[in-house]
């Protein structure tokens, strides 16, 4: 007979997650993936001029503020009739602020997120409690990276630095509007960017990049666990021209469906809502729906929607992102459909984050000094506009309906509303869930395993769902 696990809430994550398991033999034969708070920024947008998107949109998450103001400000971009309007300085200072928040969050998630369910943490707050688990680094190497653990804060505290250079500050930047950035390119800001860059970049490839490959090679089983449903999909990243969202990208965008690469075309993008808690029959697209939260939906157990590309269930993140592009890093450390796997996952973060920080040293060099940043821009009468680029966590989009000057409709798709999904109308678990069947779990008491598997995913549940239902029945839960 099978027994049910129930995490809740999933710790060292951003926001509210559950999961609900059923173990039987030693392994998950069935999972279900829980948000716990309601998402009430699209509603919150509407009635609002167009140009306040970019600013309350950075408020839906604290990790990753910046993406969602670029995914806003690429969607104006296309609403206001600006694209191929952008200056060059504005499009490369665009990439530089975007890449060091890139930087920063990846380095958070490896080392503050999921590190410690892989190495031994000292008995002292606020690294305790921890699971009880098969922690198997050498004792130098763990060592070693309860170290970094601390360097890492202050990486980060330099990603940040370099970020409000561009930026002006960090959450809330201001570097990135319709119509390009308001920043001034000079000289002082390149040369401090670069210093600034060098030290992350060398904290990235000789202390970050080492780490993983440690817990790769003590690890090797998890290269096989927390597989999911191998469809893959993104929307590439980092703009190399001004043609919009299908131009040459650092990333290319597309998909890799039932083991076949194919282009993206977002007019296959649709919401489901049959396991949500949120009433039945709206429409799918996200320039037409338009939410109605139902709290007590019987066949509902989730404040997230279950986004599905043409149909299919596919995985966001930067698994997907250098898998699509054919990244020849991830397939030497993970060979085959190895990627495939919670190991997978964090060393194709680790890759990301490295390729981004050698492509930001040239992109700074392409600056030029006293150059146009921005073009002038209004606010048309009726428009409609698509943002997407892949956040830290993968794929995000934004989409914009203008009418009498005002947002209409506004509708945001987010990496962890596409990974820890409900199953859909067609009975579909989403990517969290299929990737959780299958994991071993030693002890239903300490299940560390299932915490590994979410964590792969750096799921991010303030991006996706917000505001609290406060007569919700409260569970009982233990933190780690």
């Amino acid at each position: 007979m099978a027994t049910k696990v129930v995490v809740d809430p999933i710790t060292r994550i951003e926001g509210h997650l559950s999961i609900e398991c059923d173990v039987d033999g030693g392994k998950v034969i069935d999972a279900r993936t829980t948000g716990t708070l309601f998402r009430g920024w699209e509603l919150i947008l509407q009635g609002h001029d167009p140009r306040d998107a970019q600013d309350y949109v950075q408020r839906i998450c604290s990790v990753c503020p910046v993406t969602h103001g670029a995914a806003a400000a690429f969607a104006l971009d296309d609403a206001f009739g600006l694209t191929g309007q952008i200056p060059e300085n504005g499009r490369i200072v665009r990439n530089l602020i975007l890449g060091a928040n890139l930087l920063h969050s990846h380095i958070l998630h490896f080392y503050h997120l999921a590190a410690l369910d892989y190495v031994t943490a000292p008995n002292l707050p606020p690294l305790v409690p921890q699971y009880a688990g098969d922690y198997r680094l050498p004792a130098a190497v763990n060592a070693a990276a309860v170290q970094h653990y601390l360097q890492a804060l202050e990486i980060r505290k330099l990603a940040h630095t370099m970020l409000a250079v561009w930026g002006g500050r960090i959450p809330g930047q201001r570097g990135i509007v319709p119509g390009g950035s308001p920043a001034n390119v000079d000289t002082e800001k390149i040369v401090q960017s670069k210093f600034l860059l060098a030290q992350v970049t060398d904290f990235i490839d000789n202390v970050y990049i080492p780490d993983v490959l440690a817990v790769a090679g003590a690890y090797k089983d998890w290269a096989a666990i927390g597989v999911g449903c191998k469809n893959l999909m993104t929307y590439g990243g980092f703009p190399m021209d001004n043609n919009g969202w299908n131009g040459k990208r650092f990333y290319s965008n597309g998909v890799y469906i039932n083991g076949q690469a194919g282009a993206l075309d977002p007019t296959q993008i649709g919401e489901d809502v049959q396991y949500s808690w949120y009433k039945d029959g709206i429409p799918k697209g996200p320039y037409q729906s338009v939410i109605t939260p139902e709290p007590y939906k019987a066949a509902g157990y989730t404040w997230l929607k279950s986004p599905r590309y043409d149909g299919n269930v596919v995985e966001v993140g930067p698994l997907a992102k250098l898998w699509i592009n054919n990244n020849a890093t991830l397939k030497s450390i993970l060979p085959g459909e190895a990627a495939f796997s919670v190991i997978g996952r964090h060393a194709a973060r680790a890759v990301d984050c490295s390729n981004v920080a050698h492509a930001m040293a040239d992109w700074l060099m392409q600056l030029t000094p006293g150059g146009p940043t921005c073009v002038p821009n209004e606010v048309p009468q009726h428009a409609e506009g698509m943002g997407i680029n892949d956040a830290e966590r993968g794929a995000l989009g934004h989409w914009i309906v203008i009418d009498n000057w005002k947002i209409q409709i506004y509708n945001a798709i987010v990496p962890t509303t596409w990974n820890a999904s409900p199953r859909d109308d067609n009975g579909q678990p989403g990517p969290m869930e299929q990737a959780l069947v299958g994991t071993p779990v030693a002890d239903v008491n300490n299940p560390i395993e299932l915490v590994r598997v979410v964590r792969s995913f750096d799921p991010c549940l303030a991006c996706a769902i917000h505001l609290i239902t406060p007569d919700r029945k409260v569970r009982k839960f233990r933190v780690y």
